[in-house]
């Protein structure tokens, strides 16, 4: 049985769209009144289509229980991966206003870096200057929007990482793949309530694994996403000798990423300077990969190589960004 199909029971209204192959992303909005799809990277609205909003809360329930997982009033949010790295996310009221609402963003296929440029996602130069960088050991920050491919260049580029290497690899939710003989996978939790007489569990937050993964003696830390206060760890590793690292992060272009990284150090409160932040980010990262939807589809968009940062203009000095995306091709979103 497939990871898709322990759900399919419980989402029968709309199994037709999850089996399409077609169809990458699957959205119930509004508890059930409105069904949207992605399809080629473009989003539709499917007519006729209305879930009841108590089956879709039962619905819900069983999903979560499926992943191994619970979403409740007391917990309304789920964020899940099935097996196969599909993605699960479904929010309960009041949180959810108009009702439960449940996204589910279908895994496709696993991409190898040859398999990028065979699609037009990454150019032959591109994938050429990415594997160079793995083998030296720089450290390697993908940005982008939601939804256009950073985890999928994330994977490609890690296989390319040497079987003698021990990697840590740290997520909010599993979604990175590797096979690799040396490998240790840490996945944060979330703050649970009691159940019964329990004793209520603490969370482990992304901040708490990176501070323990430099215990376990890595080679190279892959921190799924950067969003956070871990940001000031995760920078404290990469500054102290933890070389070749990836990971990624929300951003709209290579030097916007670099800039919402020192937010995202500040946040953790620790009384740095915003300039000896971004002079810190400036030593620890080494290459920016932007990657976009364009015309529909995912692609490289910009590989940026910071050089250093100019303290009196208070601004990295970054490579000029070449554009990298090819005319047609790529992920198809």
């Amino acid at each position: 049985m497939s990871s898709l199909d322990r759900i399919l029971p419980f989402l029968r209204p709309i199994e037709d769209l999850l089996r399409d192959p077609g169809i990458t992303e699957v959205m119930v909005n509004a508890g059930g009144a409105r069904v949207f799809v992605e399809r080629n990277g473009l989003l539709e609205f499917v007519p006729g289509r209305v879930l009841e909003p108590r089956n879709l809360t039962v619905a819900i329930k069983n999903i979560a229980r499926a992943c191994g997982d619970e979403i409740s009033e007391m917990q309304p949010l789920l964020d899940a991966r099935l097996e196969d790295g599909s993605r699960v996310a479904a929010m309960f009221p009041p949180c959810a206003v108009a009702g439960p609402a449940l996204t589910i963003r279908k895994f496709t296929r696993r991409y190898t870096l040859e398999d990028l440029v065979t699609v037009g996602a990454v150019t032959p130069d591109v994938a050429t200057q990415l594997t160079a960088a793995i083998a030296a050991q720089h450290n390697i920050l993908i940005a982008g929007g939601t939804g256009t491919g950073k985890t999928t260049l994330l994977n490609a580029l890690a296989a390319r990482i040497p079987d003698d290497d021990r990697i840590i690899v740290i997520e909010e939710t599993a979604e990175i793949h590797l096979d690799k003989p040396n490998i240790l996978r840490f996945e944060a939790r979330r703050a649970q309530p009691p159940l019964g007489q329990e004793q209520p569990l603490p969370p482990v937050t992304i901040a708490d694994l990176v501070r323990a993964s430099l215990r376990h003696r890595p080679d190279r830390v892959i921190v799924g996403e950067v969003r956070g206060p871990e940001a000031f760890d995760l920078l404290q590793a990469l500054n102290t000798g933890h070389l070749g690292s990836l990971s990624t992060i929300h951003a709209n272009s290579a030097e916007q990423a670099l800039t919402r990284l020192a937010h995202c150090v500040l946040t953790a409160n620790v009384g740095l300077p915003h300039r000896s932040v971004r002079e810190a980010i400036a030593f620890a990262i080494h290459l920016v990969v932007h990657i976009a939807r364009i015309n529909g589809v995912r692609r490289v968009a910009e590989v940026t190589r910071v050089v250093g940062y100019d303290v009196a203009a208070d601004r990295f000095v970054l490579e000029a960004p070449a554009l990298v995306a090819m005319p047609g091709g790529g992920i198809a979103a």
